[in-house]
């Protein structure tokens, strides 16, 4: 599954996220944003079970920012899953 999604509140522009049958993340792809911290972001949630990276990403936030996009990335996440039954 593919999930292509726009961030909200931050710098990135646009989230893909590709998922295997079991919701493990197979890649991230960020475009816009602070390029280094989110080549390092979709390195280290490759091969992460989403449920996972919902857990340990969500509510971290940006500086004086209500969000991050890691945040971003676990909301979109969230959303995804859900919309397909997944519970979270």
């Amino acid at each position: 599954m593919t999930v292509t999604f726009s961030p909200q509140g931050v710098c990135s522009q646009m989230m893909r996220v590709e998922l295997d049958e079991q919701q493990v993340i197979r890649s991230l792809e960020v475009r816009g944003g602070c390029s280094g911290n989110l080549q390092g972001i979709s390195a280290l949630v490759q091969g992460m079970p989403a449920r996972t990276a919902i857990q340990r990403l969500r509510g971290i936030r940006c500086g004086f920012k209500d969000t991050s996009c890691p945040d971003q990335l676990a909301r979109g996440l969230e959303a995804a899953l859900k919309k397909e039954g997944v519970q979270v």
